[in-house]
């Protein structure tokens, strides 16, 4: 065998035992290996690897009970006669000098990827001052907690919840956990029966603008707001209008008169982070009410609130149906988790769960059942308290670097429980450049241009979260960015 096959490229990250045994299936199954020839002996492979022996015969066993080996005595392991074909297709096409794909841009209904969306690198754990909004700091993940949950959902006790398929149902023990213990805390209480699961917010938002809007439909957004919800809204037709937003959040006048839905952030408004205020959340419901509005309240960092006593939920006041309640479980225990939750009429959640079946039918139930146990074993709890005393630090950090380095800019008290910040810089700084240049500084900040969702947006805005940067780095960070600012 040439032993250039054998060349792995190991990451620190995965076990050696992992990496060799998906390299050598990835070689079987590709036809790459001579079939009547045995592979090297242990001895020989763990002297190419630089791998201990005992690691290649574990390996070589555990493709013989796999199927993918077979042991001849004296002779050494060969591949088994199922692989001796391989899987990859034949066909007798032969390429031609021209071709005639479809032209697709001309077959597209809409096109998402033109859009006007916030841009964030995937590499941003590599910056030194990384102040991106919604991720976390992953040195205080509780891993350990998390897989003693997973490994009791993949036992035999609880296998068969998410084994077979649940067809448009949910785990009903997580439903039971948001509606015991997650939504009371918001001021909100439902039956399973006006409660869904969803891949996150933006999936509520998505089956929401699916089943309700089309080009007669008009719905009201903050501006600045959200872009991915007004990129949502506007990809199924309907009309957009913009509303302004003060230091009491989301402006409410005669202009929302018209409005069929209205979708807003009134715990923490994105991206100013400021709070509706409780008069203006009471106005809101009796506008609602008398021009028949439905309000779409996007509670999204609900669960991270670092007040001490901070406001209910729009929802919790609702007592004629008219809130829609997203909320999210991604910014608590983790981005990449994507798992959010629905709460409305049931008659709505009905038809919810009706198109949400078309689509994928359900989130997948090994992870609601491990969220569910992660819940209940009260491993979400020590987490969130954890979190929140760091965050509160982080916060007193962000609001004492703030004042002494960028105070002209601070547009909202940083006191009031959200994990970032919304700047306003001085009129003449483009802050699209200006993240280009903190960059090289190893600063990574959120230009705020792509939160305007009106025409001809003002360009010297921006965001800084501190959730994913550690506290002891606040203070230097923006120390750095007022001397990039300074020589703007």
């Amino acid at each position: 065998m040439a032993e250039q096959l054998l060349n792995i490229e190991f990451d620190a990250e995965r076990t050696l035992q992992d990496q060799i045994k998906e390299h050598l299936i990835n070689l079987i199954l590709g036809g790459f290996l001579p079939i009547r020839e045995p592979l090297p002996s242990s001895r020989k492979l763990s002297e190419v690897l630089g791998v201990s022996r005992n690691t290649v015969s574990l390996i070589y066993e555990g493709m013989v009970d796999a199927g993918y080996l077979v042991s001849e005595a004296r002779r050494g392991y060969f591949i088994a006669p199922l692989y001796h074909r391989s899987e990859q297709l034949r066909t007798n096409i032969e390429p031609e000098e021209q071709t005639h794909p479809p032209q697709w841009q001309n077959r597209f209904s809409i096109r998402p990827s033109s859009d006007t969306n916030i841009v964030k690198p995937n590499d941003w754990s590599s910056f030194e001052y990384p102040f991106i909004y919604g991720q976390i700091q992953n040195d205080f993940f509780p891993l350990k907690e998390w897989r003693q949950c997973s490994r009791k959902a993949l036992s035999g006790n609880w296998a068969h919840y998410w084994i077979n398929d649940q067809v448009d149902s949910d785990d009903p023990m997580l439903i039971e956990q948001l509606r015991t213990h997650i939504l009371p805390r918001r001021g909100i209480y439902a039956d399973s029966s006006e409660i869904i699961i969803t891949i996150g917010t933006q999936n509520s938002l998505y089956l929401l603008a699916n089943l309700l809007c089309n080009s007669a439909t008009t719905i009201g957004l903050e501006d600045p707001g959200f872009r991915d919800a007004f990129n949502i809204f506007s990809s199924f037709g309907a009309n957009i209008k913009l509303q302004p937003v003060d230091q009491q959040g989301i402006v409410l006048d005669e202009r929302l008169h018209d409005c069929d839905y209205l979708y807003v952030t009134p715990s923490h408004q994105v991206p100013t982070g400021v709070e509706l205020s409780a008069e203006r959340r009471q106005r809101l419901l009796t506008m609602a009410k008398e021009q028949d509005i439905v309000l779409i309240e996007d509670d999204y960092d609900s669960e991270i609130n670092v007040q001490n006593n901070p406001i209910p939920a729009l929802k919790a006041m609702d007592r004629d149906q008219r809130v829609i309640y997203t909320g999210s479980l991604s910014k608590s225990i983790s981005p990449g988790l994507r798992l959010g939750y629905m709460v409305a009429d049931e008659e709505l959640i009905a038809e919810i769960r009706a198109l949400r079946r078309l689509m994928y039918r359900h989130p997948p139930t090994i992870n609601q059942r491990q969220v569910a146990l992660f819940l209940s074993q009260g491993h979400y709890e020590a987490y969130l308290r954890k979190i929140r005393a760091l965050y509160t630090q982080k916060e007193k950090r962000m609001s004492a670097a703030l004042e002494e380095y960028l105070p002209s800019m601070i547009t909202t008290p940083i006191s009031n429980g959200s994990s970032s910040v919304w700047l306003e810089a001085f009129k003449e700084i483009d802050t699209e450049k200006l993240s280009w240049q903190a960059s090289r500084k190893s600063i990574l900040i959120e230009p705020g241009a792509s939160h305007f969702l009106r025409e001809s947006p003002p360009s010297h805005y921006f965001r800084l979260g501190f959730s994913a940067i550690a506290a002891h780095k606040i203070e230097p960070g923006i120390k750095a960015l007022s001397e990039v600012i300074d020589h703007c």
